[in-house]
């Protein structure tokens, strides 16, 4: 499929435009950004990997009936997605103290949360990333009563079905980072799961070592963050067991 004109570039994915209307070709770069993109690291294979296990979970949600943006995997690192506009709100829901919230709360990380947690931050590098309020998110007109309320319940939904299925394969799901977007068919306004759901975005730890499987190893230089990633992909089946080189896996 011949490249179209590139739309956006993030930190970790370029947008192409797609081949037909409503469509975006979604690339995954190796690139490896935190704090804001103050560190910065090209680790081979990252993009693959992050393809290939957002392409997996992704169906496997809209199995469940939570819509999202994803159509079908082009190659190694593209995905054609639906195009949406993007509501500038990240959403992380929270199962276990860690990161941010046990700074700022004063929890010990590794410790349960009383119950599922979920948080909204405004989408802005610039910023930070701040956390924000419903009453903010309200104010500033950032999202609907409606689409808020629809991100939220979304949210709980996908938690309790992600966290059955890395259970299922010994990974505990810490916490999670997704994004949601708006698609206009008429008059009617829809509110799906779009970006990507992978290690980058998800903290996960094996159930029995708590060994961290996700971008925390790079945060905090704990190296091994390809084979990380890897083994959350062979653990969910789409790799397989033999240590094949990223570069001849055959779509």
């Amino acid at each position: 499929m011949p490249r179209r004109r590139q739309i956006y570039e993030g930190k970790a994915k370029i947008l192409y435009e797609g081949p037909e209307q409503g469509t975006v070709i979604q690339y995954f770069k190796d690139d490896a950004t935190a704090f804001d993109g103050k560190k910065h690291e090209v680790l081979d294979g990252k993009g693959v990997l992050n393809n290939r296990i957002s392409e997996h979970i992704m169906v496997r949600l809209a199995e469940i009936g939570v819509q999202n943006h994803f159509i079908k995997r082009l190659n190694m690192r593209e995905q054609l997605v639906r195009r949406v506009e993007i509501i500038p709100l990240e959403v992380v829901m929270r199962n276990i103290a860690a990161g941010s919230i046990a700074k700022r709360l004063g929890l010990t990380e590794g410790d349960a949360l009383p119950r599922p947690i979920v948080e909204f931050y405004l989408k802005d590098d610039s910023l930070g990333d701040p956390l924000v309020t419903e009453d903010h998110i309200a104010a500033f007109n950032w999202a609907s009563p409606y689409e808020l309320g629809d991100m939220a319940s979304n949210a709980f939904r996908i938690n309790d079905f992600l966290s059955g299925m890395f259970a299922a394969i010994d990974i505990q799901l810490v916490d999670f980072k997704i994004e949601f977007g708006r698609v206009y068919e008429g008059d009617a306004v829809q509110v799906i799961v779009a970006d990507e759901i992978s290690p980058d975005s998800c903290r996960l730890w094996d159930r029995n070592s708590k060994e961290k499987l996700d971008k925390d190893r790079f945060r905090r230089d704990l190296g091994n963050v390809i084979e990380s990633y890897r083994e959350v992909a062979r653990r969910l089946g789409i790799l397989p067991e033999d240590p094949t080189p990223l570069t001849a896996v055959e779509d």
